[in-house]
């Protein structure tokens, strides 16, 4: 059992990180925004390279708009640490000190009565305190104002979604030599980790091991259950490798499966080629959720089938777009995204797959490639 071969990606410049700025400008003047507002988390690492060792109470925004130079507002304590980081190296940056106001600080590089888009993970405190130094100015989500914002991968960041993927991929090659029955849950799930770590992740996020009835618990979080003899074992994990995500599902069964194991089992692949098929240039975001739950409902378990085909994936995990009834929103070449359909059977077992695709000029590509068949682990 070796690691993942791969060389680590050439880092992003300073010159991809301004490019990106620059297109979200220009996005964000089509949605008739004044600018975007930027605080720390995801959408802050994506554009300049910078995450500040502890989110405080301190304000920290990048405000980015229309013939204004990017600016990065930091507290004067952490000034040293974001010039540092690649991207603001093209930026200009401004401080506040402690026992100042950091929204007066704010306010000379915002419009009076704007309308700006603002990080999901932005605290309501900034919020507020930036409303209050402007009461003129108005905000949007950056999920509803700007939703295609980290969408559309570049050749970098499919790259390194690629080898997150194939990563994964080798740690359940792995999992399925494990024995499961007679073990808790949470040891199977401790083993899944480790087998992030070593093929290459620097962060696991999640290690979902769903088994008997846990696994009708779509988001069921490893517990001291000790997993028997014919349970269905939901194994959904994944983390960040190169600062990319990974995301993938199967589906285990300990010892020799039921009938009906097989045959929910057997509609649920059906479903989730369904909606990997229907992953086309042009197609709608709801086109997928529409195929994939087209298959189950019409094997008798819609009701069964009680969340999103899908989400996307990038600098974190769970991000826009959402494969869900009434996302119109259209697929486009370099979209990300997972395709995740399950039947969830209460108080005995549920089966969900799960691949991470990219949509191509033709069609989807998996960035998951492990079998999709019943796997029977001992």
């Amino acid at each position: 059992m070796s690691p993942v071969d791969v060389q680590p990606p050439s880092p992003f410049t300073v010159d991809d990180y301004l490019a990106r700025g620059r297109r979200v400008v220009a996005a964000a003047a089509e949605a008739g925004l004044a600018g975007v507002l930027v605080t720390p988390g995801p959408d802050l690492v994506w554009l300049t390279g910078y995450q500040p060792t502890a989110i405080t109470e301190r304000l920290t925004v990048l405000v980015l708009a229309p013939d204004q130079e990017p600016t990065l507002l930091v507290p004067a304590l952490e000034r040293p640490d974001a010039e540092a980081a690649e991207g603001v190296r093209g930026m200009r940056v401004l401080d506040w000190a402690d026992a100042t106001d950091p929204y007066r600080a704010a306010t000379p590089l915002l419009r009076a009565d704007g309308t700006y888009g603002v990080s999901d993970s932005a605290w309501a405190l900034h919020l507020l305190g930036l409303q209050g130094a402007l009461p003129r100015t108005t905000y949007r989500s950056l999920t509803h104002g700007l939703p295609m914002m980290r969408a559309v991968k570049g050749a970098d960041e499919l790259a390194r979604l690629t080898v997150a993927g194939a990563a994964a991929d080798a740690a359940y090659g792995e999992i399925v030599k494990v024995r499961f029955a007679g073990r808790r849950e949470t040891e199977v799930a401790a083993d899944l980790a480790g087998l992030l770590r070593h093929f290459g992740h620097e962060q696991v996020d999640f290690t979902v091991v769903g088994s008997g009835p846990n696994g009708a618990n779509p988001h069921h979080e490893a517990g001291e259950r000790v997993i028997q003899q014919g349970d269905a074992v939901v194994l959904d994990f994944g983390g960040l490798m190169f600062g990319y995500g990974s995301d993938t599902t199967r589906t285990v069964c300990v010892g020799e499966p039921t009938q009906q194991i097989r045959d929910v089992h057997e509609i649920v692949r059906l479903a989730q080629e369904a909606g990997v098929a229907a992953a086309l240039p042009g197609a709608r975001c709801q086109d997928v959720d529409r195929a994939a739950r087209a298959v189950i409902t019409g094997a008798g378990y819609g009701k069964e089938f009680i969340h999103r085909t899908g989400h996307g994936i990038g600098v974190t995990t769970h991000e826009p777009p959402y494969m869900v009834e009434g996302e119109e929103q259209p697929l486009v070449p370099g979209m990300c995204f997972s395709v995740e359909p399950g039947i969830y059977l209460a108080g005995r077992f549920g089966v969900r797959i799960e691949d991470i695709v990219t949509v191509t000029e033709t069609g989807a590509l998996r960035l998951n490639n492990t079998d999709h068949g019943l796997a029977v682990v001992e």
